[in-house]
């Protein structure tokens, strides 16, 4: 018997009517034991659910420093270990301060930062 690739056996099925796929169907459960609606449902909300958990990894980004620009800068520093002058810098202009971190580290960083009257963004 040939063996079909899944493209042809694809473009097949657009070519039957749905009372034959649905027989093909029928036919698939007696043959193996298998009913591949029910293996289809049963994938779906898995990949459901990981579509709604976001991001794994994000950049915590610096809009603002707020009037407490000396506990900013000192936290961009303890975080990043970035000399005094570079974490003056993004103070004043904000920008990135660490990138591709977990979202539970970021949303701590973010709170640090958010104490000492920064605005954080998390991309």
């Amino acid at each position: 018997m040939a063996k079909f690739t899944k493209d042809e056996f694809i473009s097949g099925l657009k070519e039957m009517t749905i009372l034959e796929i649905k027989e093909l169907v029928d036919a698939m459960k007696e043959e193996f034991g298998v009913d591949p609606s029910a293996v289809a449902v049963a994938a779906a909300p898995a990949a459901g659910a990981t579509a709604e958990e976001g991001p794994s990894s994000v950049n915590v980004v610096l809009a603002s420093a707020g009037a407490n620009k000396i506990a900013v800068i000192k936290l961009v520093r303890d975080i990043t270990g970035l000399g005094l002058k570079e974490a003056k810098e993004i103070a004043d202009n904000g920008g990135v301060i660490k990138e591709n971190v977990s979202t539970d580290e970021a949303n701590e960083m973010k709170a640090k930062f958010e104490e000492a009257g920064a605005a954080i963004e998390l991309k």
